[in-house]
């Protein structure tokens, strides 16, 4: 509606409106009103209240004419235009009698060919310094962006009344095409910005044969990339953070004709656990100007990483520049290596294993994993999912579409796909542990250096996957799950049990190929 935006237009020429502020001011800011506190290590502390966490099911699609390929489902959810444009005025109303507003002009996509401009427009000053830290700032960017700008309007201190409003809670997550705006209310958990602008950019990107990829990627000093793709808690920006490469991104990335690009301008790392001599790169970078989300503080200030009471979801948002091996810009030549990363609950997937390439189809469109607490409302434990391309809550097309763009990428490429459990070894949770971090870093160096590429395998017998006979730095019996179990029989019944699952889940896949579906389980 041309009033609405006319709207929008007035109440960002407001006095009270504060644009393009810096870190230190909007520091500064979110001190003084107490929305926060700083930590001794300068970065600034808030507290997200009830929703430590995403709120999927408070995710809404305009359905229209410009949002025509949305595979509409559970995660997909449609409102009309009507709902949409009525919750909009209600919105604007609330943001325009605040004392303050905070607006960033920001973008996604490093790449100028797949770049979104965004205006960022904030009730909460800490909210606008997540913005300016996760989002690439346009004036360190050349070129002119392909995409229509997009706006985020972020009101978490206006509650939707879903009598009134056609939502399910007072929370939403409301995004439409046409009117190319994103609206955000009822929760202050600030990673609902960020994942919204990559849902739109999953949406947009395949327009331009660009394939939009929840994973991580980093590349070595002769440019070879490597990608790991993975839910939240499966290691992507850990793993991706090495200092002996560059990171190019933790999270959200595009493969276009020109290779890799990060979609962001900064990382959003869970935390919790958080330990300097096994993640010194993040460790470090939470300083001034970055954001602690729900982190304990002690009495001196200093961040409880181990301290999970408030949630086991902790977030530390910095800019890449806080990352002293970061590439900038954020590009990369095209992958050599893909790494699938699951946190396998069961405890039974090997910790890793190379693919073929109708493996990789089968477990790229499978998205196993386990989705770990806090993550999510309402996730205490770790619950076994299926999540295709390993980022379904983000996709709005088909997930097929986007497995067709990786496979004729990686058929183009060359590239070599491996699935790597960061999850459990030796049981399930609660009788097994987690994966040692320093053996999964082993494996996964010995594949992007491609020594993984040349070792003997012995194939599993239940998922048919080829799991190396060693590697540097790693236990051979640590890359067996089975000779790490108690009891033999326990571990294969689990591992049956998964791969019925895995069975069960691809049944959704009606179209899918024989070729395809020989990549899955062989019992």
């Amino acid at each position: 509606m041309i009033y609405d935006d006319l709207r929008l237009a007035s109440i960002l020429k407001q006095k009270s409106v504060r644009k393009q502020l810096s870190a230190a001011a909007l520091v500064e800011t979110a001190v003084k009103k107490e929305e926060g506190q700083l930590s001794s290590a300068g970065a600034f502390r808030a507290l997200t209240g009830e929703f430590t966490g995403r709120s999927p099911k408070d995710r809404f699609i305009v359905q229209e004419e410009a949002s025509s390929d949305v595979d509409w489902n559970e995660i997909n959810r449609p409102v009309t235009p009507e709902v949409f444009e009525k919750l909009e005025q209600k919105v604007l109303a609330y943001l325009a009698e605040l004392p303050e507003l905070y607006v960033r002009e920001a973008a996604a996509g490093a790449d100028e060919k797949a770049r979104l401009p965004i205006t960022v427009v904030n009730e909460l000053s800490w909210h606008q310094l997540f913005a300016m830290q996760l989002f690439l700032r346009p004036e360190e960017l050349d070129g002119e962006a392909a995409l229509e700008p997009f706006t985020i309007l972020s009101a978490p201190g206006f509650q939707a009344d879903p009598a009134v409003d056609g939502t399910d809670s007072e929370v939403f997550v409301m995004i439409s095409f046409s009117r190319r705006k994103i609206l955000i209310g009822g929760t202050a958990y600030a990673g609902e910005m960020k994942k919204s602008i990559f849902s739109v950019m999953n949406y947009l990107l395949p327009d331009l044969d660009v394939l939009p990829m929840h994973c991580s990627a980093n590349a070595g000093h002769d440019d070879k990339t490597a990608l790991f793709f993975g839910l939240s808690g499966t290691g992507k920006t850990t793993l991706s953070a090495s200092p002996d490469r560059l990171l190019i991104g933790d999270d959200e990335h595009g493969w276009s004709d020109s290779g890799i690009f990060n979609i962001e301008g900064g990382c959003y790392a869970k935390c919790i656990g958080l330990e300097q001599d096994k993640e010194p790169e993040i460790y470090q970078a939470v300083t001034f100007g970055s954001v602690l989300e729900n982190v304990v503080l002690q009495e001196d200030r200093s961040p409880d990483f181990h301290d999970g009471s408030l949630t086991e979801n902790t977030r530390a948002a910095y800019p890449l520049t806080a990352v002293p091996s970061a590439k900038l810009p954020s590009t990369g030549g095209h992958p050599d290596v893909i790494l699938f990363l699951t946190a396998d609950a069961t405890g039974v997937l090997p910790p890793i294993s190379r693919l073929t390439p109708q493996q990789a189809m089968y477990h790229f469109l499978s998205g196993y994993t386990s989705k770990l607490a806090g993550t999510e409302r309402g996730v205490t434990v770790p619950q076994p999912v299926f999540s295709p391309c390993f980022g379904a809550p983000f996709l709005p097309r088909q997930a097929a579409s986007y497995a067709e763009m990786l496979g004729e990428r990686m058929k183009q490429h060359q590239t070599d796909v491996y699935l790597v459990n960061t999850g459990w070894t030796g049981g399930p949770c609660g009788t097994g542990r987690r994966m040692d971090l320093k053996f999964t870093r082993a494996m996964v160096d010995a594949a992007v250096k491609g020594d993984l590429a040349r070792t003997a395998v012995i194939t599993d017998p239940v998922f048919g996957l080829d799991v190396p006979a060693s590697c540097p730095g790693v236990p051979s019996e640590v890359l067996q799950p089975r000779l790490v179990w108690d009891s033999l029989d326990e571990y294969e019944q689990a591992a049956v049990d998964l791969a019925n699952q895995f069975k069960s889940n691809f049944t959704r896949f009606s179209s899918i190929t024989a070729d395809i579906l020989r990549g899955g389980p062989v019992v």
